[in-house]
């Protein structure tokens, strides 16, 4: 008997099936049956399905005589399995990798409950993920596992069969089955989450739900989509058959009428003239399964007065003013848009014509994200070194929270934002500043760079266009002959940015000064730190922070960092950021999975955490300043060397343990080699050639020079002599540490240790 029995009925959708049928078998739990239900399809689906099904013995074919619908091939399916519990796919949807190890965990973790609802993220064409909205609803916080009762808000989800693992002894005792129609989820759905005597959830993405440019019938104009009624009318009878579940008739009154608006609403579902018969069938639905004192918010009242009068011409004249009011409300705005740009523009041009103010710098950092990395380090030494000099920072509003007190908060595009570049005297920040800004005579205008180059840059991409992508090279230098000053962390960054980044300035080869907290911080910090992001004692936390890639539309997802934790065992937490390029998170916060990409410092991050698992991203060159571990994760090296170039093959010189794999990374921490003496050593040489600066006084070293002109600066602390800020992992015994047996075969880490 498997564990599961996946349910896949397939037609006319030979082109995704292939997909479809991987995604299932590829799965790191093996434990499964495959159903594929070829529902007597046109195209090439039946072949597709034999054909695995003779290479792969758990695929069971299912073929039909004639085409019975979705909800009929599914019961076919389910006539057919024998597995513990039941999953449903569509065949043009794909599970995530390790989804159902995760969900095999789950249950074990929730008493074997009967139904387990994860969650989906809808794929688009463009390649773009989006995951459900209500995924709130999913948290695995509280008691569980436990009644519908509980977790109302479970029914505020996609009510489809494909998001849930349901026991298959439950469903063949409540004898729960789909009827035709193209709304068959509904009244398979309802039913079963109202019945289940246990429930769970897992917070994770299992599913892609593909969205097909065509071909769904969802958004197909049919007045097949009437079919809603009939299925809502099952749903009800259903009630009827038993009184004890009476109290959810409110409760599906309201999701009723929310269902019956969006399908009326929507201008691709119902053909041309059939929308008021659709609206007097609403009516008739309405005042048979009417319940009173259902409230709701205002356009849900908008919703049960429409449909419960049955008002086609008064919704049509709703739609057709609220269409004019946004397309008015456009048209002001583009017009208001425009007056306002010319006016900041005169604005420019007139502080422009105004003094000066030598005692006035701004900053900014990744085109206005917020305080932080060698702007942030070097605005606080503004204020403690230069007093007289008041600072201003540049950031989106949703950003302030990041910005200390001190400097005055800017909003880019601002009246006092443009007032700020015509009259500083210094102007810092990591990127660049406005394309439309005009330098003035006797500004200072300083580069700080963010990270020492390992992938091109600059001039370099100008073969590189997938790295490039279409940026103007002309405006590149234009933006370079701004530059007065330049930032480098070392001879490598130095030569490397004087070639790809042509110009008069001068470069300041004195260290990075974002990574000075790294000399300052004491043990006490970093416990702090640790307690703020929930670090348990006696953990060992690794910061995980892979870069962009140039060669991918979407973030990847190269790890399962959940697998990661489970087989290294309770002792080890992963502290997951993603690159800043993307501006959303790089997973979801479970468990011993921490999601920190909205943390306003990576540099509190790096010394909160005792190893770094990075890929290519240049963050690797400051956490070397640590001195703590650091093991390069490099699955895709020749991807990524041909999309963006390299200046250095990192396999040859890495800071550590290099893994080229999964498996390869989890054995790395589970032998004890990412804290070894070999990794040392390499860390040891990585630092020698990339950290002879960064001795804690490179921000000092930068205000002494260019504001208070001091031709003595601070000597450079040599690298054997300055001293490491501990981590937690320091005080961790050599112990091996207790893991879950890895699978056979050699270590294929050996040749990079």
């Amino acid at each position: 008997m498997p564990r599961f029995s996946v349910i896949v009925p397939a037609y006319q959708v030979q082109a995704y099936l292939h997909e479809c049928l991987e995604s299932v078998l590829s799965q790191s739990c093996p434990d499964l049956e495959l159903i594929v239900v070829d529902d007597c399809s046109p195209d090439a689906c039946g072949a597709i399905i034999d054909e695995f099904a003779a290479r792969d013995t758990r695929v069971r074919p299912v073929h039909l005589p004639e085409n019975v619908g979705l909800g009929r091939a599914r019961n076919a399916g389910v006539a057919h399995a024998s597995g513990d519990y039941l999953l449903f796919l569509d065949s043009d949807d794909t599970l995530t990798p390790d989804a159902l190890r995760s969900i095999a965990d789950r249950l074990k973790e929730t008493g074997e409950p009967d139904v387990l609802v994860f969650d989906y993220a809808r794929t688009y064409w463009t390649g773009e993920a989006i995951r459900n909205q209500a995924a709130l609803q999913l948290t695995e916080q509280g008691p569980a596992p436990f009644r519908l009762e509980d977790r109302p808000g479970l029914l505020r989800l996609l009510m489809v069969a494909w998001n849930k693992a349901y026991r298959r002894e439950f469903v063949e005792r409540e004898g729960f089955a789909f009827p035709p129609g193209v709304y068959e989820d509904t009244p398979w759905t309802y039913p079963v989450l109202m019945t289940a005597e246990s429930i769970a959830t897992l917070d994770r993405v299992c599913v892609h739900y593909r969205q097909r440019r065509q071909g769904s019938i969802l958004r197909t104009t049919s007045e097949r989509h009437f079919d809603v009624f009939e299925q809502y009318e099952r749903v009800f009878a259903f009630l009827d058959e038993r009184p004890g579940l009476a109290h959810w008739r409110p409760v599906l009154f309201r999701r009723m009428v929310h269902h019956l608006a969006i399908v009326y609403s929507r201008r691709d579902r119902l053909p041309r003239g059939s929308r008021a018969d659709f609206l007097r069938r609403a009516r008739g639905h309405y005042r048979r399964y009417r319940t009173p004192g259902v409230p709701g918010p205002l356009r849900c009242r908008i919703h049960h007065v429409l449909i419960r009068f049955g008002l086609h011409r008064t919704y049509r004249t709703l739609q057709l003013a609220s269409a004019l009011n946004r397309a008015a409300a456009r048209t002001t705005g583009t017009l208001l848009r425009g007056l306002r740009s010319a006016t900041l523009r005169t604005h420019y041009r007139v502080q422009r014509c105004l003094p000066l103010r030598a005692d006035r710098a701004v900053f900014a950092a990744y085109d206005g994200r917020g305080h932080g990395c060698n702007p942030g380090a070097l605005e606080a030494a503004f204020r403690e070194l230069a007093p007289h000099i008041r600072t201003a920072w540049i950031a989106r509003r949703e950003h302030h929270h990041t910005i200390p007190p001190g400097p005055r908060r800017l909003v880019p595009g601002t009246a006092a934002y443009w007032t700020a570049l015509a009259r500083s005297r210094y102007l810092v920040s990591n990127t660049g500043f406005d394309d439309r800004l005009a330098k003035r005579r006797g500004q200072v205008l300083i580069q700080t760079g963010h990270g020492t180059p390992l992938g091109h840059l600059g001039l370099d991409l100008q073969e590189r266009p997938a790295a490039a992508r279409g940026r103007d090279f002309t405006r590149l230098l234009k933006d370079v002959d701004r530059w007065d000053y330049v930032l480098s962390a070392n001879r490598h960054t130095t030569l490397t940015n004087e070639r790809v980044h042509p110009g008069r300035y001068t470069t300041l080869e004195y260290g990075y000064p974002r990574n000075d907290v790294f000399r300052t911080a004491t043990p006490a910090d970093v416990a702090r730190l640790r307690a703020s992001l929930g670090i348990p004692r006696g953990s060992v936390a690794i910061l995980y922070a892979p870069t962009h890639r140039d060669y991918r539309r979407s973030q990847r997802h190269p790890l399962d960092l959940q697998r990661i934790v489970r087989r290294l065992g309770p002792r080890f937490i992963v502290l997951a950021r993603a690159h800043h390029a993307y501006d959303a998170p790089l997973t979801s916060t479970c468990g011993r999975v921490v999601d920190v990409s909205g943390h306003p410092s990576v540099e509190s991050l790096c010394l909160a955490s005792d190893a770094l698992v990075t890929d290519y991203s240049s963050l690797m060159f400051d956490y070397a300043n640590l001195d703590r571990p650091i093991v390069v994760h490099a699955d895709d090296w020749e991807a990524y060397d041909a999309a963006r170039g390299t200046y250095f093959d990192l396999r040859d010189f890495p800071p550590g343990a290099v893994a080229r794999g999964e498996d390869e990374l989890i054995d790395i921490f589970a032998t004890g080699h990412w804290r070894g003496s070999r990794s040392a050593q390499l860390r040891a040489a990585f630092r020698e050639r990339f950290c002879t600066w960064d001795d804690g006084r490179a921000a000092e070293r930068v205000v002494r020079r260019v504001v208070l002109g001091e031709s003595e600066l601070p000597p450079v602390v040599p690298l054997g002599e300055r001293r490491p800020v501990p981590s937690a992992a320091a005080a961790l015994t050599r112990e091996p540490l207790t893991t879950v047996p890895l699978p056979a075969g050699p270590r294929a880490v050996s040749d990079s240790l």
